[in-house]
């Protein structure tokens, strides 16, 4: 029996991959979907931005608030040229990759000005204020301002950067007549899990409404949400798109910052039944929590993906799924089984990796799901399990 074997023997729960079941505990985030090893996977998102990258002439860096499993960075640094990050700590995660450490944030405290200026190559304020306040304490940073084209293309409130009234990002009206001086770039984010076209958009919205400091500068950051790794996203497209810009503005270095599109289907979580209780149908509680797990199904809201399951009534039964923490609403959906769930079944929540493991809490102690990586080899890696010292920890 080799190492993986024994690593899968311990955590006990069971994931079938090409045929082979592999023992694993319930609530592991695991690289795996189907067929096709997670590591695997992973590389050829990252195979698919290289050839953005190489066709388009843009660049792409890992946005870490979307995707920080740091353990893959050895992977992800030999096709992205960094990452980004939205603070002092991030920023510090961010150098660990040892290439590009790009950063912005709504506001910095003097001491986190003063922290970046050894960690970041670009940084990015959010307001003229802020650039005022820490422009000279990061002089030998590449500084940007964040802008708000006013031109939205997010389908959801919470994470609509463009809405009015918002706080990110200054207006076209709000740079007239200031002397940019020191800036070298422009920062842009309003997209979230779009498609090409909303980039193409919001292209024109720059250009429209910012064109005349374009040529000043070196640098255009279009943020994330460039889900290019999506099944049916129009590559040709954004790589067309990303070309015909830079062949009007060929001086200014282009930057994406994709997290979702980075680990898009590229692990699921497992969790168990560990109850059945019934009130106006049947409810199973998990072992596991969406406000403590996967905090964005309540968030958005959205509805997750469940291997084998269908949609109410699809299927013979019907099964709402909560999860195992005293939060009334702690409530994922209800979906369909072709048989009755038990105590002791497992579910597999697919395309579990990306907005999840970096907005995980521990609300009512619930237990953490251990992390690990299926590598390509069929090997079963586990990288983290959690304990109660890491729940203690975090408290005081």
């Amino acid at each position: 029996m080799n190492n993986a074997q024994l690593v899968l023997d311990k955590i006990q729960s069971t994931l079938c991959h090409e045929g082979t079941t592999y023992q694993g505990r319930s609530g592991t985030f695991m690289f795996v979907q189907g067929k096709t090893t997670e590591e695997a996977k992973l590389i050829k998102n990252l195979e698919l931005m290289k050839r953005v990258q190489d066709e388009s002439g843009a660049r792409i860096i890992l946005a870490l608030k979307g995707f920080s499993m740091w353990s893959c960075f050895d992977i992800i640094k030999q096709y992205l040229h960094g990452a980004t990050a939205s603070s002092v700590w991030e920023a510090k995660l961010a150098e660990e990759m040892g290439k590009e450490v790009h950063a912005y944030s709504p506001a910095y405290k003097v001491n986190d000005a003063k922290e970046l200026a050894g960690l970041v190559n670009h940084l990015s304020f959010n307001s003229l204020t802020q650039w005022n306040a820490h422009k000279d304490v990061l002089a030998g940073v590449s500084l940007g301002l964040r802008i708000n084209p006013e031109h939205q293309e997010a389908d959801t409130p919470l994470y609509d950067p463009a809405a009015p009234g918002s706080r990110l990002g200054i207006r076209a009206s709000e740079l007239e007549g200031v002397d940019l001086s020191g800036i070298e770039g422009f920062h842009c984010h309003n997209l979230c899990e779009c498609d090409s076209f909303a980039t193409a958009r919001t292209l024109e919205a720059i250009e429209k409404r910012f064109g005349k400091w374009l040529s000043q500068l070196k640098w255009l950051n279009l943020g994330g949400g460039h889900l290019m790794t999506r099944e049916g996203y129009d590559v040709e497209h954004l790589i067309k798109t990303l070309k015909d810009f830079k062949a009007r503005y060929p001086h200014l270095d282009v930057i994406l910052e994709p997290g979702s599109a980075v680990a898009w289907q590229t692990g699921p979580l497992i969790c168990e039944v560990v109850d059945m209780v019934e009130n106006d149908g049947d409810i199973a509680i998990l072992d596991i929590s969406a406000t403590a797990h996967m905090p964005d199904v309540l968030e958005m809201p959205y509805r997750p993906t469940i291997l084998g399951a269908g949609m109410p009534d699809e299927k013979a039964y019907n099964v709402k799924l909560g999860g195992n923490s005293c939060l009334a609403g702690d409530v994922i959906d209800t979906y369909s089984f072709d048989a009755p769930l038990k105590a002791g079944d497992r579910l597999q929540f697919e395309d579990m990796m990306h907005y999840t493991m970096v907005k995980t809490t521990f609300f009512n102690g619930v237990e953490h799901p251990a992390i690990g990586i299926l590598r390509s080899n069929g090997d079963f890696e586990l990288v983290r399990e959690f304990t109660y010292e890491d729940f203690k920890g975090r408290l005081s």
